[in-house]
């Protein structure tokens, strides 16, 4: 019979770092950002207190402070590029991401990589204009704020894998910060593992003036990116009705799981989509190139506080203020980011080659997997689901092997996945086995 899901191990060096993030730095960091007038990809950057040039060498000088801080182990940089002319770039235009890399410290998972970001670029109601006031508190201060805050208190821990926050530019022109670092990575060959996107995180609060503040989305959904490039992995996956464990899927999941556990009063609410319909952010180039991606966004937005010149319309404040943003708010979305991505890092890599065997007619199920090669490897746990459910159900613990057959329990009523865990019992998010024949 199916055993009920354990709770997972609630690691402390995970509560150390919730509690050290801090609502009033976030708060300050987002009044800061707010104050360069704009940050348009477009807007000038010779400035030292006005525009988007402004803005990434205070984003800069902020992380290099923590770094310091923190004994020099958080690594800062710019990565620089000149966007050549498109839809939303008239002329060529340097384009800068300042991203921040915290090596992993186990020789065997420092090149599994984990990436968290926010966009610094921001935008008043026409996507072309680089000169209006557009403070872009909400959108994307709260996630740049969130992700910076993030980097400065887990700069001080260990972890097994490597993390990276990035504050990226040219979003709102098109995704172009990012695409070009995905390209790189891809290029590169990096192991991205996983990547969280921090975009309007800022309000629990609807236009209708509802609060949600226990409720954050997260959308999570990888098949329409493996569709869209034709992915060898289909048929497997529709074979095997693996079209909702991709895995971004299983990232989801996870932070939807490493939230609950950690962050008390919060639900990720988690939504099998890839983003909101006629919006994009950046989790969506690196979806684009294979990668692992989701989005973190508020519950309701006020679309009078987006993309919105800032001005006075019927009585009505417009535009996207400090005023309309809870910084509280932000800084539990900025806990369970972090929970998930400390628990990510600490954790051993997600089982490969997993495989469901499919060799006779039977009523038990029978998975099998390659071995880890982290030296604290403790063993595996095994967690599956019924059909249709979003999350896992049932789990069971089955040491050291690399094969186990669950008697009694059909491969036909359930979905499986492999989850593997350290001697600190840590886990790994769980791998989707692929139908196996010998």
């Amino acid at each position: 019979m199916p055993c009920s899901a354990q709770p997972p191990a609630r690691n402390t060096q995970v509560d150390a770092i919730l509690a050290a993030i801090s609502a009033t730095s976030i708060e300050a960091r987002i009044r800061k950002l707010a104050s360069f007038h704009t940050r348009h990809t477009l807007s000038r950057t010779d400035s030292d207190t006005q525009g988007i040039g402004a803005a990434r060498r205070w984003i800069k000088s902020e992380l290099d402070a923590c770094s310091r801080a923190a004994g020099g182990r958080l690594r800062v940089e710019l990565d620089s590029f000149t966007q050549s002319p498109a839809r939303r770039v008239p002329q060529p235009v340097e384009i800068v991401n300042v991203v921040a890399t915290l090596p992993g410290s186990q020789p065997q998972a420092t090149s599994r990589i984990y990436v968290v970001s926010g966009h610094y670029d921001s935008m008043p109601s026409n996507v072309m204009d680089p000169q209006s006031e557009a403070p872009g508190a909400d959108d994307d201060a709260s996630g740049v704020a969130a992700v910076m805050e993030m980097a400065c208190t887990m700069a001080f821990q260990r972890y097994d894998a490597t993390l990276v926050f990035m504050a990226v530019a040219g979003e709102e022109q098109g995704l172009l910060g990012s695409a070009h670092w995905a390209e790189l990575a891809k290029s590169k060959g990096w192991n991205i593992a996983g990547m969280i996107s921090n975009d309007i995180i800022g309000s629990p609060t609807g236009r209708d003036g509802q609060r949600h503040d226990g409720e954050v989305r997260l959308f999570a959904n990888g098949l329409p990116a493996l569709i869209a490039s034709k992915s060898p992995e289909l048929e497997q996956i529709a074979r095997s009705g693996g079209e909702n464990d991709t895995p971004t899927h299983e990232l989801g999941r996870y932070l939807k799981d490493t939230a609950e556990r950690y962050v008390p009063g919060m639900t990720v609410r988690l939504i099998p989509r890839p983003d909101r319909f006629l919006r994009g952010s950046d989790h969506l180039s690196f979806l684009e190139r294979g990668f692992a991606a989701v989005r973190f966004v508020e519950p309701a937005e006020d679309y009078r506080h987006q993309h919105k010149n800032v001005t006075v319309v019927n009585g009505v404040q417009e535009g996207d203020l400090p005023q309309f943003v809870d910084f509280d708010y932000v800084a539990k979305v900025a806990r369970v980011n972090a929970a998930g991505l400390a628990s990510l890092a600490l954790a051993p890599a997600a089982p490969r080659d997993a495989g469901i065997e499919v060799v006779q007619l039977e009523n038990d199920t029978t998975l099998r997997w390659r071995a880890n090669d982290e030296p604290d490897l403790a063993g595996y746990r095994i967690v599956w689901r019924e059909v249709g459910a979003p999350t896992w159900q049932y789990s069971r613990d089955v040491g050291n092997l690399t094969r186990v057959t669950l008697k009694g329990i059909p491969k036909d009523d359930y979905i499986f996945g492999v989850v593997a865990l350290d001697r600190d019992g840590n886990a790994s998010p769980a791998a989707f086995p692929r139908p196996w024949r010998p």
